[in-house]
């Protein structure tokens, strides 16, 4: 297995029940480098879900985008990191200030506990909105201008990097380095459906535009070979690390 592909391919763990999580987990853990924990599952068993992945050896991206006052996120921010998991996000939409409390926070929570810090992500537009969405909500600025907006204000803020749509990555990676992170959902590959997703790319173009990481669930879990599925996956993320 290669190691690099592996720690670039986050699989959702998109489901409403303990048991099926754990399976996945048990399941794919040699395949998938993180396993992210989203709205549903969280907010049904907790920090318990958790614990479950961390105890199997696998890393968690705790995907809840904070979004609040400045206080209320650092202090969110500060119990993702006492649980242990490698990710976490906010939605960047919150601003500067809510970002940089929240990353001064952390940082001076893990010195203290002397634990690693979680990668701090901020999401900046979702990948099922578009032009239509950002102009019902009063933005009438252009997607690719926001995300690139919203990442360099991660950026200025001390995240690590985002969560963006494979279609901005590379001007993200343009205007906010090489060393930025960038995880992209609305990853596709070309065997499987497009779903609810609105700006995709498949996983080689994805990486190949820039991004660190891909999020991917309904590909590998609605496979009729799972397994199969994210071996398929990885296959594609190591021709494109190697081109």
């Amino acid at each position: 297995m290669n190691k690099s592909a592996k720690d670039r391919l986050i699989f959702a763990l998109d489901v409403d029940d303990f048991d099926q999580a754990r399976h996945w987990v048990e399941t794919l853990k040699d395949n998938v480098g993180v396993f992210k924990i989203g709205k549903q599952l969280f907010t049904r068993y907790g920090p318990d879900v958790v614990r479950m992945v961390v105890d199997r050896g696998a890393d968690v991206f705790l995907d809840l985008k904070y979004h609040d006052i400045p206080n209320t996120v650092a202090k969110a921010a500060v119990e993702a990191a006492r649980l242990g998991v490698r990710i976490f996000n906010v939605h960047a939409l919150g601003g500067g200030e809510m970002m940089r409390t929240a990353a001064a926070e952390v940082e001076s929570y893990c010195r203290t506990a002397h634990c690693q810090r979680p990668q701090m992500l901020a999401v900046t537009i979702l990948t099922s909105s578009d032009q239509a969405t950002l102009a019902e909500v009063g933005i009438d600025r252009p997607v690719a201008e926001m995300v690139v907006r919203l990442a360099r204000l991660a950026l200025d803020s001390g995240f690590d990097g985002v969560v963006a749509s494979p279609r901005e990555a590379a001007m993200i990676r343009s205007a906010c380095g090489d060393g930025f992170a960038i995880v992209t959902p609305g990853v596709r590959p070309a065997f499987s459906a497009q779903d609810d997703q609105k700006r995709i790319m498949t996983p080689a173009d994805a990486i190949a535009a820039g991004a660190t990481a891909l999020v991917i669930g309904r590909p590998i879990s609605a496979a009729a070979d799972p397994l199969d599925a994210a071996d398929q996956i990885l296959s594609e993320i190591s021709t494109a690390l190697s081109s």
